[in-house]
């Protein structure tokens, strides 16, 4: 993770570092933002109700300066505490990421998409970026005239990909047939620029959603992105440019992250913000696979050995790289991809 955390600052992102805890208040007003509503809470001396922090995004945010004419950059490397899909109970998990907030413009869209593809090129070179424009299906939907119930009925089912159900809904609300097919064809939607795009400018002539999307997704020259309209995060808080990250051998997306200005409105902020988070203990079968052997060298010694000859030979090991454990005996939980006697002053052989 440190490669990944250096090229953060490389970029000039700053680290951010934060309590465990925070007001139970901020996390019950923005309940829907978080991943999972389940908060560990306690009394502190002053009768406040605190939370171990789920989310870090909103404790940066409220603990930050909100000024709209200026860029603020930072990254983080915390745990939060959350129960995890599919678990029973609470789990420390170490989370990732960095934010953009302030006077967030085309270019700061594009170095944050940049570091998102970054981070997950750093994990495996077999990875897929997801990239979706919210302000594109939002501005149909608000054409729609329908409830807020079911245009959450109609994001979420395309979230899914579901195109039946997604029909039976659009037909039944008397959505206006040229809105429902265009909506209909954004969840079909799926591949690289140079296919997408084009399509997109044909189904959606002259839309500045699009255009974005060109201009950013061009500049990027990254052929593991991928244009997706299922990416649909929770439009009550997030907008514009919003996506999702993969690796091989995860299921699940591994990063996720988008613009969130409505978000910063709902905290009564000035500033427009763009981040991502990097779900780092979901990649711990992958990032930390256990090796066949746990030490490259064991080097067995008498209890007569010369010990500044016996330093020097481990240490002349290591300086090779090799990973060196040094013993009397080898332990019998130890698997050691080689076993080498010292003796004497310096003389080594294989055991």
């Amino acid at each position: 993770m440190n490669n990944i955390l250096k090229k953060y600052q490389e970029y000039g992102y700053t680290q951010y570092k934060m309590s465990k805890f925070e007001e139970y208040d901020l996390y019950v007003k923005n309940k829907d933002f978080l991943i999972s509503d389940n908060i560990i809470t306690f009394t502190d001396l002053s009768g406040k109700l605190m939370a171990l922090k789920p989310d870090v995004t909103l404790s940066i945010i409220k603990n930050s300066d909100d000024d709209a004419n200026s860029v603020s950059k930072v990254y983080y490397d915390e745990n939060v505490y959350r129960v995890t899909k599919g678990s029973q109970g609470f789990k420390e998990i170490r989370q990732i990421g960095l934010e953009c907030f302030g006077k967030v413009d085309d270019y700061c869209l594009l170095e944050v998409l940049a570091l998102a593809t970054k981070t997950l090129g750093a994990i495996s070179d077999d990875y897929k970026l997801d990239v979706s424009n919210l302000t594109i299906i939002s501005d149909i939907l608000d054409e729609c005239d329908v409830s807020t119930k079911v245009r959450n009925e109609i994001l979420r089912l395309m979230g899914q990909k579901n195109i039946h159900e997604l029909e039976a809904v659009l037909t039944k609300e008397n959505v206006e047939p040229k809105k429902a097919e265009i909506l209909l064809e954004l969840t079909k939607t799926y591949g690289d620029k140079e296919t997408v795009i084009p399509k997109l400018e044909a189904l959606l002539p002259g839309n500045e959603g699009v255009a974005q999307l060109r201009k950013l997704l061009f500049a990027l020259d990254d052929n593991n992105v991928q244009i997706d309209f299922s990416v649909v995060n929770d439009v009550h808080y997030y907008n514009g440019i919003t996506f999702n990250g993969f690796v091989n051998g995860v299921a699940d997306s591994v990063l996720s992250g988008g613009q969130y200005d409505n978000m910063m409105t709902r905290l009564k902020r000035k500033s427009k913000a763009v981040g991502f988070a990097l779900y780092v203990s979901m990649l711990e079968d992958l990032l930390f696979e256990s090796s066949e052997y746990d030490v490259d060298v064991a080097l067995l010694y008498d209890e007569d050995a010369d010990l500044s000859a016996l330093c020097d030979a481990a240490n002349a090991l290591r300086a090779d790289g090799q990973t060196v454990l040094v013993e009397t005996a080898l332990p019998k939980a130890i698997r050691a991809k080689r076993v080498m006697k010292f003796k004497g002053k310096g003389i080594i052989e294989d055991a």
